[in-house]
């Protein structure tokens, strides 16, 4: 059984940065697809950034020069480096991976949730 566990999240002033870490565990194969979306409350949750193994990285256009997708694929893990934050970017923040774990399963999996709230 494969899961994620996240960190990083907080209280931050607006024009400050938070780094969200995502940690996969679980015996893993491969990792196709390392991303991160975003919910707040009553309304739908949306992509953030999404990265696929072999392939590029896509961002929503509201987070275009401010946030940074990365990972390290030897710790399984994923970050999401946000900087010059703003009120609108307050929301409950969901790492997700498509893995192939040790039962040659192809598994969707979700983080906890992490909460980012950007306040003066």
């Amino acid at each position: 059984q494969v899961q994620l566990v996240e960190s990083g999240g907080g209280l931050v002033q607006p024009g400050g940065s938070l780094r969200l870490s995502c940690v996969a565990s679980g015996h893993i194969l491969r990792i196709d697809t390392m991303g991160w979306y975003r919910q707040v409350q009553g309304a739908r949750r949306e992509m953030v950034a999404d990265t696929v193994s072999g392939s590029g990285t896509i961002y929503a256009d509201s987070v275009k020069g401010r946030f940074t997708i990365s990972s390290d694929n030897a710790k399984n893990t994923v970050y999401l480096q946000m900087n010059s934050l703003k009120p609108e970017d307050t929301a409950v923040y969901y790492c997700n991976m498509l893995i192939k774990d040790g039962s040659m399963n192809h598994d969707d999996v979700w983080g906890q949730g992490t909460q980012v709230t950007v306040s003066s």
